[in-house]
């Protein structure tokens, strides 16, 4: 049998603001991309949207940056405030360079500025704002399957997918930040391989394939594609979330 996985950016998405519900307006790019949704599809929907949505905005102005804030923004060139937002939002500055900062987000992760994005956002001249990750990616992707279930009738997963650096490679790729209803990491230890040889270390990071896949589709400037239909990428359902993608310290020999 053919190996086949189909993506589709959701065309139409209307731009997202604080309060709004995410679930019609997928319907209704779903409608417009007449894909029907059937068990086992994948949504996959940037951060950005899902952040909008829960009004994870910060206002500049507001913030009152810590002498640690102040420190660190001078020795990366960064703007205080902004730094400031990336300790709160972190446990751990991993780097630093001028006009870079790596953290751990406080939800495991390592990427840099903890995510915190001022592109793609609709700029306000009175109130200079940023946005920040979710608060729990992990629940908002849960809470949006169960209400599109409630919808459809169908039994979708989620991904909620952000986009980074990584060490050694240059460019960004997108990655899971959020998940729900599918095994996001997939342990194939001990099955063998085309030569009857058992695998000793293959763990497959599906959500964070298919998460970059996914990003490809969106885009990172104006295309104005941030959900994207899969089909067919044959999911291992799961009721977790997206922590098994984050390796533990104790085995990580970056940290």
């Amino acid at each position: 049998m053919t190996a086949r996985v189909e993506l589709t950016g959701l065309p139409g998405f209307p731009l997202v603001e604080p309060g709004d519900d995410l679930v019609p307006m997928i319907l209704d790019s779903l409608a417009r991309a007449q894909i029907v949704p059937a068990d086992g599809d994948l949504l996959v929907l940037a951060q950005k949207v899902v952040s909008k949505a829960e009004n994870r905005y910060a206002y500049l102005d507001d913030i009152v940056p810590s002498a640690e804030a102040q420190a660190l923004a001078e020795k990366a060139d960064k703007d205080p405030r902004i730094v400031e937002l990336m300790l709160q939002e972190s446990v751990e500055v991993m780097r630093h360079r001028r006009g870079a900062v790596i953290v751990r987000h406080r939800r495991g992760y390592v990427h840099a500025n903890a995510g915190i994005d001022q592109s793609n956002i609709r700029s306000d001249p009175q109130h200079q704002r940023v946005l920040l990750l979710p608060v729990d990616p992990d629940r908002s992707a849960a809470q949006l399957r169960e209400r599109l279930r409630e919808a459809t009738g169908a039994e979708l997963c989620i991904i909620i997918n952000d986009s980074a650096g990584r060490p050694w490679r240059d460019g960004t790729a997108g990655f899971a930040i959020g998940t729900a209803g599918f095994e996001p990491v997939v342990d194939m230890i001990g099955e063998s391989d085309l030569f009857g040889r058992a695998l000793q270390i293959t763990k497959v990071a599906v959500a964070d394939e298919l998460a970059a896949a996914a990003s490809f589709v969106m885009g990172q400037a104006a295309e104005a594609i941030p959900v994207v239909h899969v089909r067919g990428a044959r999911l291992r359902p799961s009721t977790g979330g997206s922590a098994s993608l984050i390796r533990p310290r104790a085995e990580d020999l970056f940290a």
